[in-house]
């Protein structure tokens, strides 16, 4: 690690589990320490949804990520800049992530990959992206219309103005279903934006922030090996895996499992988009350090609880379902908390059949008391897992955790 382009940034790994790739680590940040493995909230507009930065600190969580792609589009960059940053801004005192834009660039081009999956690609029509090329990619603003060329250059400084302490390079995101030829070309040009975002960094030389390069490739094993060799050979503070990860969780495990094992070991690297309960045990140990995902929060809002096997009904307990869904009827006379384990307010004070009837009735509290409750149970189940790593009770405990 280049300390000198880093020097109010360090990982220190504290713990190697002789079993696997899993270890806890401190990411060590000018906003204070995450310990690692860990989970990133998505805030994603400058705003926890349903929450305040006061009510998601009091949760246990240490990190939070924020968008560069909506964030430039409003309020804009230099109004956040001018307001103190973004950790100002939103009052969040803690460690701050922003992402690159280069997700939007994927999902706006091509659709998400649920719409892969569905086989319900983005028509034409729909599409806000207009080009992606060497330059960058020039879109249309999904607010007003007005066209906008996000560069390198230009995501580095929206990045820097926003303040965040661990900022990313610009890549494009390849979706699963172009070829491999497509594939290798866009990994290419990645390479040669990644290299662009750092001479910007390191000409605006702002020793606050840390940047992570991204490894692409899709589900290529040698495009990964080669997007690994880029990475470790350039002095990025960490690493994000990135791009597609394949269309079922086992290709996705196996792109994991062919990528991070091929990264220097003294950088905390980071799995975009994953929040899974599952994935994130597998990724844990095959040595991803942080994750982040919208899903806990997202299922919050559509009436999702997430809990361990054991409080899941007797239908469900052998499927891949992690949540209770508090919108079904079957809810309407439990008098049960969600997890009466759960230190978080809506467990110890409020039972699923309130919480229901909160949900049937619209009341927007509802959305508030859930995504506490998800927040907390993410919160915990990081603790569990680097407890687990540190007493070498990481498969036990994934038999625990897991569905």
């Amino acid at each position: 690690m280049n300390t000198s382009l880093y020097p109010q940034f360090s990982f220190d790994i504290q713990v190697q589990d002789l079993e696997s790739r899993a270890r806890c680590g401190l990411i060590s940040t000018p906003h204070g320490t995450v310990e690692t493995p860990n989970f990133i909230f998505c805030a994603t507009k400058g705003a926890m949804k349903a929450l305040r930065m006061d009510m998601v600190k009091q949760t246990g969580a240490q990190i939070i990520l924020s968008n560069t792609y909506h964030l430039m589009l409003s309020p804009g960059a230099d109004l956040v800049e001018k307001m103190g940053g973004l950790h100002t801004f939103m009052n969040w005192n803690g460690p701050l992530f922003t992402d690159s834009g280069g997700f939007q660039i994927f999902s706006l081009g091509h659709g998400s990959i649920a719409s892969e999956i569905k086989g319900n690609r983005m028509q034409k029509s729909s599409r806000s992206l207009l080009k992606i090329n060497e330059q960058g990619a020039n879109f249309k603003s999904y607010l007003d219309g007005r066209q906008h060329l996000l560069t390198p250059e230009k995501s580095i400084e929206v990045q820097m103005k926003l303040g965040a302490d661990l900022i990313v390079v610009l890549d494009e995101c390849t979706p699963f279903h172009v070829d491999k030829a497509y594939t290798e070309r866009s990994m290419e040009m990645s390479h040669r934006w990644a290299l662009r975002s750092l001479e910007e960094f390191k000409r605006r030389s702002k020793d606050t922030q840390a940047l992570y390069g991204i490894i692409q490739g899709g589900v290529y094993e040698d495009l990964r090996k080669a997007s690994t060799g880029f990475v470790n050979e350039h002095p990025f503070f960490g690493h994000a895996i990135g791009g597609s990860l394949g269309a079922s969780k086992q290709q996705m495990a196996d792109v994991i499992g062919m990528t991070a094992p091929l990264l220097v070991r003294d950088r905390p690297i980071h799995l975009l988009g994953i929040g899974g309960i599952s994935d994130i045990f597998e990724g844990v140990s095959m040595g991803i350090d942080t994750f982040d995902c919208v899903h806990p929060t997202r299922l919050a809002r559509h009436g999702g609880a997430l809990v361990q096997p054991h409080l899941l009904p007797e239908d469900k307990k052998t499927s891949s379902r992690e949540h209770l869904n508090l919108r079904n009827a079957s809810y309407t006379e439990d008098s049960d908390p969600i997890d009466p384990s759960c230190p978080c307010y809506t467990c110890q004070n409020l039972s699923r059949a309130y919480l229901h009837y909160l949900l049937k009735a619209r009341e927007l509290v509802a959305l508030e008391l859930l995504t506490l409750h998800n927040i907390t149970f993410m919160v915990r189940l990081m603790m569990a897992i680097r407890e687990g790593i540190k007493q070498k009770t990481l498969p036990s405990l994934r038999k625990e955790w897991c569905h």
